[in-house]
């Protein structure tokens, strides 16, 4: 189990909500794409750190900052002898390497990650000198998609190649020694300094008029429901999720997306739309949230 499990970026989640709602720009999409396509290589790279039967703290996902400048790590696995820093990757298809660079081919430069691994390293390596530790760091890019090959791969780099991922799992399985008190402590203070709100949000500002309202369907995101007695029904795959659980979800995704305004029972009637009935909904706001307020004042939260 990962000392710190890996979430969505919020960024991610607000984009991917919004995605339902309204038609997003072409270079919003593919950000959107990019974003999914790294969430998923992340967690594929997870199923293997936590195989591992090595005496490890993995914490995924952290965002940290030293002398003002942050910077993100997607794993970090604190063992007995050294810090393993990844840096995961899920590119596919052809890439070339030549004079420092990364082309997709046929010739299309991409961001080289072994940039932004030694960027990170240094930032990782002043920050625990600051909190008074000093172990060696072991940095790597990992490339965790199966299709992804590297012509002209330098063999002094520190890729780590689809073919090659299970046997440095294996080699860190074999690695001797235990953790100690001070691995822990070093874990808790990192979790304690990790931040929640990252600077490299790239999100257009979106305006609550510019998008779709309703409760769309849980299993095909379709805005295709309806409401039969207590349950929502989806007209499309036929899905059926009952009333109160539809419109909690529906709260929630209108927290996200607009965590300062007021949850009211006219909001949430506009908001979900097919849920005729403001004394359900009241009856929903009223069992599920704290009541704030009186008469036309009252708010949830």
């Amino acid at each position: 189990m990962p000392h710190k499990p890996r979430t969505k970026s919020n960024e991610l989640i607000i984009l991917e909500l919004l995605n339902k709602r309204k038609t997003l720009t072409n270079k919003e999409k593919q950000h959107l794409f990019n974003l999914k396509k790294g969430y998923d290589g992340e967690l594929i790279f997870d199923t293997l750190t936590e195989k591992l039967q090595c005496e490890c703290l993995i914490l995924n996902d952290l965002l940290l900052k030293v002398n003002n400048t942050t910077f993100q790590i997607d794993s970090l696995l604190i063992a007995p002898v050294k810090i393993y820093f990844y840096e995961v990757k899920n590119y596919e298809g052809d890439y070339i390497y030549e004079s420092d660079k990364l082309f997709k081919k046929p010739r299309i430069e991409v961001i080289n990650p072994l940039h932004q691994l030694s960027r990170s390293e240094s930032l990782l390596r002043q920050l625990l000198l600051s909190l008074g530790f000093n172990p060696p760091i072991d940095a790597s890019v990992v490339f965790i998609n199966p299709t992804f090959t590297l012509y002209q791969a330098p063999l002094d780099k520190p890729f780590i190649f689809p073919t090659q991922i299970n046997q440095h799992m294996e080699d860190l399985n074999v690695t001797p020694s235990k953790l100690n008190d001070n691995h822990k402590k070093l874990a808790e203070k990192l979790l304690s300094l990790n931040l929640d709100d990252s600077p490299f949000s790239q999100i257009t500002a979106y305006q609550y008029d510019e998008l779709r309202k309703g409760i769309t369907c849980l299993s095909c995101n379709s805005f295709s429901v309806t409401v039969a007695n207590s349950k929502c029904v989806c007209l499309e795959c036929g899905n059926v999720e009952l009333v109160t659980n539809a419109v909690l979800r529906a709260i929630k995704e209108f927290k996200i997306l607009f965590p300062d305004k007021k949850i009211t029972t006219t909001v949430i009637y506009d908001w979900c739309r097919v849920v005729g009935s403001k004394k359900t909904l009241r009856r929903i706001l009223v069992n599920n949230f704290k009541v704030v307020g009186a008469k036309q004042w009252t708010y949830y939260e």
